[in-house]
């Protein structure tokens, strides 16, 4: 996925198997929230693609990101509301 978005301009996945357009927001995670996210996302990942962790200035974004709960109380995770350009990546990190 990241080597389409390279080409593309912009990174558009929402989570696994979930567009921005479907879901209208990409799913992030702070670095301390990671672990635990990819292995519920991707514990089970037999995919053709390695992993990889796309480390993104919101600096360099042009769109909001908002931290929001999935319900109320709960933990909040960082959610950006548009295409993330790839020049806002300004790490790419393989995954284990």
């Amino acid at each position: 996925m990241w080597d389409a978005a390279r080409e593309h301009g912009a990174y558009r996945m929402s989570t696994r198997g979930r567009t921005l357009a479907q879901e209208g927001f990409i799913h992030c995670s702070t670095r301390a929230q990671l672990p635990s996210v990819a292995a519920f996302l991707y514990g089970s990942y037999e995919g053709p693609d390695e992993l990889v962790v796309l480390v993104v200035d919101p600096a360099r974004l042009d769109v909001p990101v908002k931290y929001e709960a999935p319900e109320p109380g709960a933990e909040k995770f960082p959610h950006v509301y548009g295409p993330i350009p790839v020049d806002a990546v300004v790490r790419v990190e393989p995954w284990r």
